[in-house]
């Protein structure tokens, strides 16, 4: 097991970071300043500063590093990919500016593997381009969307058409002014088995019957300019080959999206985790109070020492995690994709609080992205399934394991 990265991987981390200096982390003020703060998605604006730093990172080769080998992306296996996404977590305008952003990177990958020759052209070539984004529409209101078969929301196969019927709520990335179609999960035969009976849809934004409801905030904040949000759906006629790889096919396309999908995420949120320790690291050896450093009162060493320990911890699991899915695939990754979705978050969640206390009433405002940090890395740990789900999930491959290691034993 070798998780040393190769010399691509290093050369690619080298000339990303440069550009995250000197590029990207001048650009944040700007790019903050241009957000209008309004619930009202259609004020959104994709501030010019993104497209310019967008065609800089395409000049420079930095773009669809998570995509597999195919002449759009830089063909890296996932343990190559996760050291490049966990530079890229140190901003949260870095992964647009790269083509990486979620869910752009998971319905990527969805209509690469699965769609047709025809939803590649029309879909998959702009988003691999930079020219729309898009969204993914699984989560509901009205039931708990832990368990993905709960879904209301139907699309019904009807002839040479779907229907979609139902709502749709933190469908992130829909307020996007580039945003153009959402991938759209729903019901279609009742009757069916559990994992049978759902199919993904490709819905156009500004198909007849969808609308935009509400953007959702988060701690009272709208994520703008891609927001999160609530959409209904009323009898979306669509053609037929908006389905993707297939009627009842859903939960298929769903397990190859979300392995990958995780380890970006919690790469990422390792490297927000490391922002956070930087700023309260930068902030305990600069203020003074009773005479010392920050760093030398109370239990501060400890603080850093505990974070700087579980950060290393998170990543190895992380990168064991993705040279399992890639060296075994997805069904031998799934109690490690759990595991990693239960620590990452809450490293990261950790981090940023222990650097708000650090900084005081200064780590509470706007001067400094930790609230930021920690709404994203809380979110996180609801976003792609809950604790509890993922905790069951190790639990269950566990319990399973220690049973064949049993009846094995002489």
């Amino acid at each position: 097991m070798d998780f040393a990265p190769s010399e691509r991987t290093q050369a690619l981390a080298a000339r990303l970071a440069r550009f995250m200096r000197e590029e990207i982390a001048p650009a944040e003020t700007s790019y903050a300043a241009a957000m209008t703060g309004s619930a009202d998605h259609r004020a959104w604006q994709q501030p010019a500063i993104m497209e310019t730093l967008k065609q800089k990172a395409r000049a420079a080769g930095l773009w669809n590093l998570f995509l597999p080998a195919t002449e759009q992306g830089a063909g890296l296996a996932n343990v190559d990919y996760a050291p490049l996404a966990e530079i890229m977590g140190h901003s949260f305008m870095a992964p647009e500016v790269f083509n990486c952003s979620a869910p752009d990177t998971g319905n990527m990958e969805v209509l690469h593997r699965y769609g047709t020759p025809g939803q590649r052209e029309r879909w998959l070539k702009p988003l691999l381009a930079g020219e729309i984004r898009s969204g993914f529409g699984m989560t509901e209101p009205e039931v708990a969307s832990s368990d993905a078969t709960n879904m209301r929301a139907t699309a019904r196969i009807d002839g040479q058409h779907v229907v979609l019927d139902g709502r749709k709520w933190w469908t992130t990335g829909a307020g996007h002014p580039h945003c153009r179609f959402v991938i759209f999960m729903g019901l279609s035969d009742a009757q069916a088995a559990p994992h049978r009976r759902h199919t993904m849809v490709i819905c156009p934004l500004d198909a007849t019957g969808v609308k935009i409801e509400r953007m959702l905030p988060v701690f009272h904040g709208y994520d703008e300019p891609s927001g999160h949000a609530e959409i209904s759906f009323t009898q979306v006629r669509l053609p037929l080959e908006h389905v993707i790889l297939g009627a009842g096919r859903g939960f298929e396309i769903a397990q190859g999206r979300l392995g990958p999908g995780r380890i970006h995420h919690c790469m990422r949120a390792i490297g927000a985790a490391e922002r956070a320790l930087s700023l309260l690291c930068k902030r305990a050896v600069s203020r003074v109070a009773f005479g010392k450093p920050l760093a030398e009162l109370g239990g501060n060493a400890d603080i850093v020492a505990n974070l700087r320990i579980a950060i290393e911890q998170a990543r190895l699991l992380t990168l064991k995690t993705a040279w399992t899915l890639d060296t075994h695939g997805t069904k031998a990754a799934l109690s490690l994709i759990s595991q990693i979705k239960v620590v990452v978050p809450a490293v990261a969640q950790q981090a940023a609080d222990a650097a708000i206390q650090i900084h005081g009433g200064a780590g509470l405002s706007d001067d400094f992205p930790l609230t930021q940090l920690f709404a994203y890395a809380r979110v996180l740990r609801l976003a792609d399934g809950p604790d509890e789900v993922h905790r069951n999930v190790v639990a269950r491959h566990e319990i399973k394991a220690q049973q064949h290691h049993m009846e094995s034993s002489p």
